[in-house]
């Protein structure tokens, strides 16, 4: 398993340029696995998939009938990312999430952003996302997206661009400290040599960033994790992170509200919960404010959170930033609150609500990736050169029938990278999805989870889809 008969196949590499040469910040990397007797490599790949089994690294899908866990696949190819990349890359995130945050906090207050036309005040208050229930709330320190986990992909070109914003209950830090922990085991001298910069600090700034969440005069706030349930394809990222933070793991059941505050039920009694870093979605959070019947959340728990008695976070209503159609005008976000110009660039949207765009999507059906608005996973797709007559005339009765809830991109050429399939290495698809944290300063985990399309040819990377993950080495210098 050598690097010799690898192809680029026309799309940016991360490890190769365009004439078949390793990048130079690679080269290391490279000539360490040439070097490797034949079959080594592969028992390496042998040994880390060995250990997602033994220490239960999984997810699961839902609709599967089956209802099984799955190991995440993890390739031991890392992904590389120079320190020079790194030093464009995270000012771009911090002053993304410093608008976004701001956005949020004006949307449910003055709406100066919507009354000055900045933004479509329609588009808006007709999303899905957008919750009422939270007009006229002010979260602690004005920070309502504490957690975030930013997409990005590179195209042809060389270029990152933001793919989507995951502000509600982003998911997917665990597989990114256990890739690095199995990583470090089974590829020591080549993670030495390579220098990367560390990720398991993660959890301490997570625990640092929720204290800060704190109420107003709590000096020593009691968090706690809140989970739908072991039911949940993310339960054991729950579970990994409060065990990593020290803190309460925590159901809706475990909860409830007296005299205005949230108590957590112990073996010592009820004890004041003050932070709640929930991974709950918004409709299920509390019944008597969302959904009536949710038997997950904790009734009561909004007033709380209104009448600042207790810290949710992301705060609920952070969804209304992750509608793919107002995604489209976070750049004017950033030229309104931050009078600057945007680091990393949005992909170019088309919104199926506007008329010309919609008449250009319908006439393009073959060129454009359409998305709804409202998911995510992979799922309410199609990516039209690769679809099919009748899919593209199911997506446009679609469009029509109810163009708010669609838009339209063009087809990106995401970049690839090598990646061990079987006996061979080959070329597959990535995107990137770091995360940030908003607490007393913005910090950016030098790393991430990069997300590999399996299959071959495929754009598509999510687990849901069949997609695996790789390490993401953010290089020292």
């Amino acid at each position: 398993m050598k690097f010799e008969d690898y192809q680029t196949g026309g799309f940016y590499d991360e490890l190769f340029a365009s004439d078949g040469k390793a990048h130079d910040f690679v080269l290391p990397l490279i000539e360490r696995i040439n070097n490797l007797p034949e079959q080594e490599l592969l028992q390496t790949q042998e040994a880390a998939e060995k250990a997602l089994r033994q220490q239960g690294i999984t997810f699961s899908v839902y609709g599967d009938e089956q209802g099984e866990e799955k190991i995440f696949p993890f390739d031991i190819l890392p992904r590389i990312i120079p320190a020079k990349e790194w030093a464009e890359l995270e000012p771009g995130m911090k002053q993304r999430i410093k608008a976004l945050n701001l956005f949020i906090d004006d949307v449910y207050n003055e709406q100066r952003i919507l009354n000055d036309g900045v933004i479509p005040k329609d588009l808006v208050l007709s999303s899905e996302c957008y919750l009422p229930q939270c007009k006229g709330i002010s979260p602690p320190k004005k920070i309502w997206i504490h957690i975030t986990g930013t997409d990005l992909v590179r195209d042809r070109d060389g270029k990152f661009y933001v793919l989507e914003d995951n502000l509600r209950c982003p998911s997917g830090i665990s597989y990114v400290l256990q890739n690095r922990s199995i990583q470090k085991r089974t590829m020591p001298a080549a993670f030495q040599e390579m220098n990367a910069r560390p990720v398991a600090d993660y959890s301490d700034h997570l625990y640092e960033t929720l204290r800060h969440a704190a109420p107003a005069g709590v000096e020593h706030p009691t968090i706690i994790v809140l989970t739908p349930g072991i039911y949940n394809s993310a339960y054991y990222e729950h579970s990994y992170l409060a065990q990593q933070m020290g803190v309460q793991l925590a159901q809706g059941t475990d909860l409830t509200v007296i005299d205005g505050y949230v108590m957590l039920r112990t073996t010592r009694g009820f004890e004041r919960v003050d932070v709640i870093y929930r991974r709950i979605d918004d409709a299920f959070l509390d019944p008597e404010a969302f959904n009536k019947d949710s038997l997950l959340g904790v009734p009561g728990i909004m007033e709380c959170f209104r009448n600042g008695t207790v810290s949710l976070a992301n705060a609920p209503g952070t969804g209304i930033a992750d509608d793919k159609a107002v995604y489209a005008y976070v750049p004017e976000m950033i030229r309104y609150y931050l009078n600057e110009e945007p680091i990393i660039a949005n992909v170019p949207t088309y919104i199926c609500d506007q008329p010309e765009a919609r008449e250009y999507v319908l006439a393009n059906l073959d060129k454009l990736v359409v998305k709804a608005v409202n998911l995510s996973g992979g799922y309410g797709m199609l990516i039209g050169p690769k679809s099919t007559a009748e899919e593209r005339q199911k997506f446009a009765a679609k469009i029509q029938e109810n163009p708010r809830s669609y838009i339209a991109q063009p087809t990106l050429g995401l970049s690839r990278t090598p990646t061990i399939i079987g006996d061979r290495i080959e070329g597959r698809h990535v995107d990137f999805r770091p995360y940030i944290l908003y607490g007393r300063d913005i910090f950016v985990l030098p790393g991430g989870l990069t997300r590999v399309a399996l299959t071959k040819g495929s754009l598509v990377v999510n687990s849901s889809q069949g997609g695996g993950s790789k390490d993401t080495w953010v290089l020292e210098q």
